[in-house]
């Protein structure tokens, strides 16, 4: 088997990732020392920020890691990634920055928003057809 370079948009998405991930673990122990919570969340007030920081990595640490795997394996299978693929590689990098400005930005869990609901049903959607796309390209 030839190792080919990785294309620039699978390493570039696995950064992102990887930086969205770590950044919210770094965020977590920051608003820790702040407020003195060191173990869970804040549960006087549901809708902390710390709270939703807790959740906005924890949904990363769900979501990133396969969508990484994903990624490398295109870049992998196909050095000159298919249109298609590199869209849905991008698409899938920025929805899961979309839902973490959803449950960041927006002052509560407890309400749906736009930016968690798109950044949701695009991480579905786009991880769904790049796994499919690995069996069928």
């Amino acid at each position: 088997m030839t190792l080919y370079p990785l294309p620039n948009t699978v390493l570039l998405a696995c950064a992102v990732l990887a930086l969205l991930l770590f950044g919210l673990g770094v965020l977590i122990s920051i608003l820790r020392f702040r407020t003195g919570i060191l173990s869970g969340g804040d549960t006087r007030r549901p809708d902390a920020l710390i709270n939703r920081a807790i959740r906005a990595h924890g949904n990363t640490a769900e979501f990133a890691p396969m969508l990484g795997l994903l990624f490398l394996a295109h870049g992998l299978k196909q050095p000159q990634l298919a249109p298609t693929v590199q869209a849905l590689i991008i698409a899938a990098t920025g929805c899961r920055l979309l839902l973490v400005v959803g449950l960041l930005a927006w002052p509560t869990m407890t309400r749906p928003n736009p930016a968690r609901f798109v950044g949701a049903l695009g991480t579905y959607l786009t991880g769904t057809a790049l796994a499919v796309a690995l069996l069928v390209v």
